[in-house]
This record gives structure tokens, C-alpha cells and sequence, in this order.
């Protein structure tokens, strides 16, 4: 650190940004009081460095101070050729009063931060500071920013506020693992969804920053449109076009408003999820495995028109990529994963199949896959859908008020959910294929083969088996052992 080897413990510097970028160049200033050894200035910034990457938000300037130690950045050139302050020496039990902080964007040079980290947070500071909008589109592992495709808000949080009524009870839609959501209007009387990513998640965070770099740049009549974004202290918020008819959850798990989907729309529903699916895994510039597809991140538009939400957990693959991945890490939510996800950590676009094979059981039965009520002698659907196709008795499984509906296209659709929720992933059809099913009805489907989960079943006293309960990373999973 420079600053610990001057005499009076000072020293200023200039990270030049416009040789590698257009953004600003950033100054800096560091100093300690002179009664500090080198070693224990230089462990003081230090110190001081820790505390700004973990409590201070996104700012084009900043400074910080405790009691023999300093630092300020700004993207101005604010200092001369002597120190700004005269830091003395605090005799013991005094504290120097503080200076009014501003957050920490960028690093000052006696920190060592890596420029792809720190360029996406100091560009969207570097846009409210202009106070105009920018447009967004993401690459395979950075943001990044231009002057054409999608419009891209970035939002004051004061504005959000007034939008929200100081994010009401009365304005909220739900809540999610990562924070709540909420129904907002802007001065312009248009309307807005808000999600307001929960403080001091480190998993909101990475959920922000993700689809932030991802959904901002696609543009599908099946996909929720993203608006834009507010980073401000703590706050990581993310806005939506508002859609009034919630989740496809809310409707297809409710008695009463199930009555309200008839099969067209439905059916309707299917296909349109579909498509969605097909432009993340095909039509896109990148490849897209959305990771966590189920009937919560299904959203309605006024008309009924399904647009897949929440793109969090979402993986993106350049063309150079493999179309298969393997994480540590298993996120989602169980019952709509993959065998090999939830047990190997292996991902790929047939994650995305089996789940879309789950939700149509769930569109048509009405029923969750899983859950505390047993069917037949299964806990989860994909097992009870296979005894009543291997019976003939398929119709068993379909929601009381389709019974009257089109029976082959009911068929039809069981029959493309059994392919979708195979066990292995090579015998899972693609979106592109699926949509093709759903499309041309005089198209031979194949036979399904037995699908996965088969054996998670309820015994009786004769051929007992034991609910056994275990932790695969961040999904609690069942399975069954004989005794």
C-alpha cells in the first residue's frame, strides 16, 4: 500500500478506466494518522477496505473513516497536491466525529478487486448519475451494456416506494424464497410488479444480478418482460410488467378458480409454456436452462397467456458451451426435478422437459406431484399417472370437470408428460419436439417407457417401506428403503 510508505502515511491515485472502457477514471485517497507504524496503517485500511465491500452499497463516490485511519474515491479528481484531511491523533476513549458516508462503488488502489466483479455495479451507478435510461443485454458470463435492443429502466428506490405506498401489506402479491413482490404504479399510472429481494441474502444477490444479466435481453410473448432495476443500499429490487392474473398455481390448485380454465385454455397454457421453453433452449442467442420451472413461476396475463418468470436459478450457455452441466450445488424445488439433477447435480435442457412433464400432470389432474396425499399407492403423481396409463384408466387422472373435454387430445397430453418425465434424460423428447406434438395432432407418439420416481410408493403392513429424509446441498428429498 502506497500509503504506508510516504511519512505522513498518505497518498493518492487514479485507476484509469478509459484505456479498457468508457467509464470514468476513479480517484482515490488513502491516509493514516502519523502515529501508526506502516504495518499497522497498512492492517487499518485493510480493515477499513472489509468493512466498505460488506456494508456499503453502489455509489460513484465514497468515503470511510475510524479513528487513525482514511480512505475517499470519487470519479472526479478532488484532491491536490497535499492531503484533503489532517487526520490527529485521538487520544484513547475519543472518538473524531464522523463524516457523512457515501457507498462504495469501485476500489481504491490498495485494494485488489477483479474489474469483471466490480464493472456491472459501477455502470448502473454510472447510469443514475446520468439519470437516463439504458438498454441491457447480457453475454455468457458478464454484463453487458449498449445502446440498442430491449428499453431498460433503472429505477430510484424513492420511486419504488411511492409506487408501492412504502411497500404496503395492501400492495403485496406474494412471497418468494428470495423476497416479496408487490403491485406497484408509477406517476405515469402504469402498473408494475416489484420484487424486493430479501436484505443481507447473499442468494438474492447472485438471483439479482442474474436476471439482471439474462432477461433483460430477451423478448418472447411467453416470457415475463423485465423492466428494469433499483440498486441502493441494501436494496436490490427487480420491476416487472405487472400481470393481474397471478401465478397458473393460483388457479389450478383452487376448486373454485380451476373452474374458471376451461380445457382451451389450458390447453392453450400448455402449448404457450411450451414455446417459451423452446426460445430459452433454441430460438435465443444463448442457451437458457431456466432451472426451476413449476406453477408459482408460470405467470397470466389479462387474457391468459402464460409467461414464464423467475430466472434466479437460470444457467446460460454460450454456443462454445456443452449443453449439460454438473453443480455442487443443487438449487430448485423438489418435485419438479430432474432424477439426475436431484442426485448428481447434472443439469441440462431435459431438466427443463421433466419439469414441463410434471406441470401438465399438474394442469390436468389439479393435484400437486408432491405432497401428503397418496394416490393409488403412490405419494406423487408421476407414479399414479403410469398405474392408471399401464391400466388403461388414464382418465382417472384428469380433473372431474375435463372429463367431458376432447378425450384423444387429453390423451394426447398425458401420453407427451409420460416422454417428458422419463428417467433417462436420452429418452426425454426436446421443446422442439414437444411442440411438435402439440401442434400436429396426427403425429405417432412413442410409447412411454415406466417414468421416474416409480418406486417412491406407500406400502402396507405386508410390504412395509420406511420414509427415509435427506439433504442433497439446499432440497430436502424422500425416498423409500425396505425395512
Amino acid at each position: 500500500m502506497a500509503a504506508t510508505t510516504t511519512p505522513k502515511l498518505y497518498a493518492t491515485g487514479v485507476m484509469d478506466m478509459e484505456r479498457v472502457t468508457t467509464y470514468p477514471n476513479v480517484y482515490s485517497l488513502a491516509q493514516c494518522t502519523p502515529d501508526l507504524s506502516a504495518d499497522d496503517c497498512s492492517a487499518c485500511l485493510r480493515r477499513l477496505l472489509g468493512m466498505v465491500n460488506s456494508t456499503m452499497a453502489l455509489r460513484m463516490g465514497g468515503q470511510m473513516g475510524v479513528t487513525r485511519c482514511y480512505f475517499r474515491y470519487e470519479a472526479s479528481h478532488f484532491y491536490g497536491a497535499q492531503p484533503m484531511l489532517s487526520l490527529p491523533s485521538s487520544p484513547p476513549g475519543t472518538t473524531p466525529t464522523p463524516t457523512k458516508r457515501r457507498s462504495m462503488l469501485w476500489v481504491i488502489p490498495v485494494a485488489v478487486v477483479p474489474l469483471a466483479a466490480a464493472a456491472f455495479f459501477f455502470f448502473i451507478c454510472y447510469c443514475r448519475r446520468l439519470k437516463r435510461q439504458r438498454k441491457v443485454s447480457r453475454g455468457a458470463h458478464s454484463l453487458e451494456w449498449q445502446g440498442k435492443n430491449s428499453d431498460f429502466s433503472l429505477f430510484e428506490f424513492e420511486e419504488l416506494l411511492e409506487a408501492t405506498n412504502n411497500f404496503s401489506e395492501e400492495s403485496k402479491l406474494g412471497q418468494g424464497g428470495f423476497g416479496a413482490v408487490y403491485k406497484g404504479q408509477l406517476a405515469d399510472r402504469s402498473e408494475i410488479a416489484v420484487k424486493r429481494l430479501a436484505s443481507h441474502s447473499g442468494q438474492g444477490f447472485i438471483e439479482f444480478k442474474n436476471e439482471v444479466q439474462l432477461i433483460a435481453k430477451l423478448q418472447h410473448t411467453n416470457l415475463v418482460r423485465l423492466l428494469g432495476c433499483c440498486s441502493q443500499e441494501e436494496e436490490k429490487i427487480l420491476v416487472y410488467e405487472y400481470l393481474p392474473n397471478k401465478s397458473l398455481d393460483f388457479f389450478i390448485f383452487d376448486e373454485n378458480r380451476r373452474a374458471l380454465l376451461d380445457w382451451t385454455k389450458l390447453l392453450a397454457i400448455i402449448e404457450g409454456v411450451a414455446h417459451g421453453l423452446l426460445y430459452l433452449h433454441t430460438h435465443s442467442r444463448l442457451l437458457v436452462i431456466h432451472r426451476d420451472l413449476k406453477p408459482s413461476n408460470i405467470l397470466l396475463d389479462s387474457a391468459m397467456n402464460p409467461k414464464i418468470s423467475d430466472f434466479g436459478l437460470a444457467k446460460i450457455f454460450s454456443s462454445n458451451d456443452t449443453e449439460e452441466d454438473i453443480t455442487r450445488r443443487v438449487v430448485g424445488t423438489y418435485g419438479y426435478m430432474a432424477p439426475e439433477y436431484a442426485s448428481k447435480g447434472i443439469f441440462s435442457i431435459k431438466s427443463d422437459v421433466f419439469s414441463f412433464g410434471v406441470i401438465i400432470f399438474e394442469i390436468l389432474s389439479g393435484k400437486r406431484n408432491s405432497g401428503t396425499q397418496q394416490r393409488g399407492g403412490f405419494i406423487n403423481l408421476l407414479g399414479y399417472a403410469w398405474q392408471l396409463w399401464e391400466e388403461g384408466k388414464w382418465i382417472d387422472l384428469v380433473d372431474a370437470s375435463l372429463i367431458f373435454d376432447s378425450h384423444s387430445k387429453i390423451r394426447r397430453c398425458i401420453n407427451i408428460a409420460l416422454l417428458c418425465v422419463q428417467e433417462n434424460a436420452v429418452d426425454r423428447p426436446t421443446m422442439g419436439d414437444i411442440v411438435s406434438m402439440l401442434s400436429n395432432e396426427t403425429m405417432i407418439l412413442a410409447e412411454p417407457k415406466q417414468p421416474a420416481y416409480i418406486n417412491v410408493r406407500v406400502g402396507n403392513e405386508e410390504t412395509s417401506t420406511a420414509l427415509e429424509s435427506y439433504s442433497i446441498n439446499d432440497v430436502s428429498i424422500s425416498i423409500t428403503s425396505p425395512r
